[in-house]
Parts: C-alpha cells; sequence; structure tokens
C-alpha cells in the first residue's frame, strides 16, 4: 500500500509541476466574447451562472432577454426582487415568433433590446452584459449580424465579457468568439412528453 501511495504521490507531483508551468504563462486579462450555443439545454442556465458570479464578486453587470422577455423565469424573479441595482434586466422580448405571430412586431422588439445592449456594453462599469437568445434574432434576421459583429470588434470596451446565447450561432460569431460552447442534445424529457419545469427550465 505504501509503495501505491508513494507512486501516487509522485505523479501528482509531477503532474502539478507541469500544470504550474502551464499556468505561469496565462498572464493576459481581457473582456470575452462568449457563445453559448447548440441544441442541448442550459445554454442561458450557464451564462447566469456566470452573472451571478459577477454579482457575487461585487461586479456590475446586466441582461437583455432578446426573445424570452414575454415568461417569467426564476433568473429574472432573483435578479430583479433581490440584485437590481448590481445587475439591472431588460426582458425585451415577447416570446418565440410561432407565439408572436407578428414578425414586424419582433423585428422592432429586437432592435429596441439590441440598442439597449449597445447601451450597456458601451458603459464600462458593466463586467459582463448577457445578450440571452440574441442569436435567435440573428438567425431569423430581426438585427443585422455585421452590425453585431462589427460593434463587437470595434466598441466593446478591453474588459468586457458580453455572453451571446441560443441555437444555431452564426460561423461568423464563433470565429469572432473567444469562448464558445456547444451544448450537445444527448437526452431530453420533453421528448417523452414531460413539459417545461419551474426550477428546471424556467
Amino acid at each position: 500500500m505504501t509503495d501505491d501511495t508513494d507512486r501516487h504521490n509522485a505523479k501528482m507531483a509531477k503532474k502539478k509541476a507541469a500544470r504550474d508551468k502551464i499556468m505561469a504563462t496565462k498572464t493576459d486579462e481581457k473582456g470575452l466574447i462568449i457563445v453559448h450555443t447548440g441544441k442541448g439545454k442550459g445554454k442561458s442556465s450557464a451564462a447566469f451562472g456566470m452573472i451571478f458570479r459577477h454579482i457575487a464578486w461585487g461586479q456590475p453587470c446586466a441582461v437583455v432577454q432578446f426573445i424570452k422577455g414575454g415568461m417569467e423565469s426564476g433568473e429574472k424573479k432573483l435578479i430583479t426582487e433581490r440584485f437590481a441595482e448590481e445587475c439591472p434586466f431588460y426582458a425585451m422580448g415577447e416570446g418565440f415568433t410561432w407565439e408572436t405571430q407578428d414578425k414586424e412586431r419582433d423585428i422592432e422588439m429586437a432592435g429596441a433590446a439590441w440598442e439597449k445592449a449597445k447601451e450597456l456594453i458601451r458603459d464600462e462599469r458593466n463586467a459582463m452584459v448577457l445578450l440571452d437568445e440574441i442569436n435567435i434574432a440573428l438567425r431569423y434576421g430581426y438585427i443585422d449580424l455585421a452590425d453585431v459583429l462589427t460593434f463587437l470588434r470595434d466598441e466593446k470596451p478591453p474588459m468586457t465579457h458580453v455572453v451571446l446565447t441560443g441555437r444555431n450561432a452564426a460561423e461568423e460569431l464563433i470565429e469572432a468568439a473567444d469562448l464558445v460552447t456547444e451544448m450537445e442534445l444527448v437526452k431530453h424529457p420533453f421528448r417523452s412528453g414531460v413539459k417545461a419545469q419551474r426550477g428546471v427550465e424556467f
């Protein structure tokens, strides 16, 4: 048993030394463009996790919802009731297109959400701005992808993190991003007839 422990400790010490050497080279800091996409659940949930980290560290942040604004969610409830000063929350969508049945209204609302998003991102006091479901608005052409890319490249403050969520992120956005995660759908209860449930989906 002692030999096994000694071998394990030596292996871990070697691994730690290699890891420390790698970590010593990672010294830069910058505001990241972060994309959460894919068909799997968890894109917005993961993004809100980072928002709550910012709140916990006393770092100002903000949220703009492009599509889901018409429905209540646990994240919105907690932030608006407990952390409204630390994290302004703008729910500017009215639901998915198949629910609103009004494309012109959807375009108008998405445009207003994008204007608010630009205002919040330009404000260097915000350490992070979450653009929830913006990828859907981009996919439907409600806002111009080129405008979004140009703004993020030319006007985003150097230390501001911007998180963009939603399925079908454009390849150009993925290319421009610093951190991209694709949520893969393996299994979902909806396919077995289970509806979206409070505390899990919203």
